[in-house]
């Protein structure tokens, strides 16, 4: 019962966090102009006020920023992501003659440069290097650090702007991008991250400027004359009689000669920082290669429990911001059940195939069964210190919640283990999703299921009061269709490829496990995810330009048509409800919005789920002859 119990202990302090987190949001994205809860805007007032100054923000008698229409909001939104690709971009290349760069690292070749760019600006952070070995510090912190925080400020400023779309009636506005990105990195992911930040230091997570440092090994070689202990500073150190006291062995024994055994080199950095705002802004993408694997990165199981809380808590907190801020907190439990509908059972059947172990094991004569003898199930690519439980946790969450970072290799779980976190991907996103992405993302599915409801009943569909027309479905199907085919597109022309052209010249495995890395690997660009089976060798010219691709049409072509949404909506007029109105705020409707999300990621990628991970587990599963 212990895998189970962890499960259900990190659900419950997640949904205790919804209602106050999601309350401030709605302040912050509501509020004035230096206007922020719990002192945040008497602290950092002054700055916003002063990039709204640099911005050239003008602003009206109400203190706030003068809104603008959905035209210019998406305008500013797609030049200020423009701008953060070049800057990502330009900081890789030149990495080699700027500073805070001890390890001496050259600059970044061009492909994977285009591809870690596009990456960290559509929220992606899909990674084809390993950070330690690569990217310099200050690429690290102001390059893709940054590029973290306003790659998550965007995807809530569009939600915001949405949210304002559905609420408002008769109204040309929908906000001031500017004013949103900017309060949304102030007074939300700039405070919350540096408290995650210190409480990820406190458990190991490595936060220093220092270069690489070398570790001798050694081992004793002789126990004949002692060698004395020595303190920090080389001194010999003394017992309380004053006489020196002997180093001592794993046995008790003095010590009289070291030999050494080999030498590691163990990468430092400005890692902790990095991971906060990593795991809170849904981005991923680990400071090392390893990712949240690595015991630098994610040393303890309380440091783990911490980021994985962290991966899901705005997203669904801001379930509560949509409430919230259309005035009726029924809309945003509801859209929030719809979410845990679909992620709790899908959790414990990622959890409980990896908890089986592999049937190749088990015909070895091997304990799957988890026990004092052992963690049982399949530990392969996990690490022990989080076991089975941690390991399908972290999967779950981090596809689900549109995050990417990883604390176990997914490229090792069972077929049917690495058939859900790929689903979850498939699904759009919508099941927490990135922040902001994610329920904006889900609020189409949303369009989608009261249009299909309207149809049924043989009336005009509506949502919060409001008519669902031709213009807002045809967005809607957009949003909804446009990843689904990057996916579908991109493994296709990577399987169909010549040898050698690069789509399938990075797998490790042939057959069925091949498909599924390819499958995942656009699965995971194509919606703006970022994890990695792992065994996909995808920095190569081929991946680096078709999944960089695959990111960036997959964030713009969504918030274009989202923006459309918010700015349709703004301008109609609010019908009241009547006895013949659909209810959206009802476990029926709930029901309805879980099928129309199910349906669509069935039919869309079952057949193609069919060739890999099934077909797969099929032939693990057969009988030997």
């Amino acid at each position: 019962m212990n895998g189970p119990l962890q499960l259900m202990i990190s659900l419950a302090v997640l949904l205790a966090l919804v209602k106050p987190l999601g309350w401030f949001m709605a302040r912050v994205l509501e509020g004035q102009t230096g206007d922020a809860p719990l002192g945040l805007g008497r602290t950092f007032g002054w700055l916003e006020r002063i990039i709204y100054a640099l911005c050239g923000v003008r602003m009206n008698v109400e203190r706030r920023p003068v809104e603008m229409g959905w035209e210019p909001y998406t305008v500013g939104i797609l030049l200020f992501n423009a701008i953060g690709f070049v800057a990502v971009y330009a900081l890789q290349r030149l990495q080699g003659a700027l500073p805070a760069n001890p390890a001496g690292l050259g600059p970044v070749e061009a492909g994977s440069a285009f591809n870690t760019a596009v990456s960290f600006v559509t929220n992606t952070n899909w990674q084809g290097y390993g950070g330690e070995t690569t990217m310099s510090y200050l690429t690290q912190m102001l390059g893709l650090g940054v590029q973290n925080f306003l790659s998550a400020a965007t995807g809530i400023a569009v939600l915001a702007a949405l949210i304002r779309g559905l609420a408002r009636r008769s109204s040309a506005t929908i906000g001031n991008c500017w004013a949103d990105l900017t309060r949304v990195t102030l007074y939300i992911l700039l405070p919350l991250s540096a408290v995650l930040a210190i409480a990820l230091v406190s458990q190991g997570v490595v936060q220093s400027f220092r270069g690489p440092q070398t570790v001798v090994l050694t081992v004793p070689l002789s126990y004949d004359e002692p060698v004395m202990k020595t303190d920090a500073a080389g001194n010999v150190v003394s017992d309380t009689e004053g006489k020196p006291v002997p180093l001592t062995g794993p046995d008790g024994k003095p010590v009289t000669k070291l030999v050494a055994v080999t030498t590691q080199t163990i990468p430092l950095g400005p890692a902790a920082s990095q991971i906060a705002i990593k795991q809170l802004g849904t981005n991923g993408g680990g400071f090392f290669n390893v990712n949240s694997a690595h015991p630098l990165e994610n040393p303890t199981a309380l440091s783990n429990f911490l980021q994985v809380l962290a991966i899901l808590l705005i997203p669904a907190a801001l379930c509560w911001t949509f409430g919230e801020m259309v005035r009726d907190r029924r809309q945003g439990w509801a859209v929030l059940a719809a979410m845990l509908v679909i992620f709790v059972p899908l959790l414990a059947a990622t959890y409980a195939f990896e908890s089986r172990g592999t049937p190749a094991i088990a015909a070895l004569g091997v304990d799957t069964m988890a026990g004092t003898a052992g963690p049982g199930g399949n530990m392969e690519g996990k690490e022990a210190r989080f076991g089975i439980a941690d390991s399908a946790l972290w999967a779950a969450a981090t596809t689900a919640a549109s995050n990417g970072s990883v604390n176990a290799m997914h490229d090792s779980f069972t077929p049917l283990g690495g058939l859900i976190p790929m689903w979850l991907m498939q699904l759009g996103e919508v099941v927490f999703g990135g922040v902001g992405s994610g329920l904006y993302g889900m609020l189409m599915f949303v369009i989608v299921s009261v249009f299909v409801a309207g149809l049924m009943v043989g009336r005009t569909p509506e949502y919060l009061g409001k008519k669902i027309d031709p213009f807002e479905m045809k967005m809607a199907a957009i949003v909804v269709l446009v990843p689904c085919a990057l996916v579908l597109v991109g493994t296709a022309v990577a399987v169909a490829l010549p040898e050698g052209w690069g789509g399938r010249a990075g797998v490790s495995n042939p057959g069925p496990h091949a498909f599924s890395q390819i499958l995942y690997a656009f699965s995971s660009a194509g919606n703006n995810n970022g994890s990695a089976f792992a065994g996909l060798s995808a920095n190569t010219p081929f991946y680096n330009l078709a999944l960089g691709l695959a990111m960036w049409f997959s964030r713009f072509w969504i918030i274009v048509p989202v923006l459309a949404v918010a700015g349709s909506m703004a301008g109609k007029k609010i019908t009241p409800a009547t006895s013949g109105t659909l209810p959206t705020h009802t476990p029926v409707f709930v029901g309805m919005l879980v099928a129309v999300v199910i349906i669509v990621g069935a039919l869309t990628f079952v057949p193609a789920l069919a060739l890999g991970p099934v077909a797969e587990h099929l032939q693990l599963s057969a009988p030997a002859r």
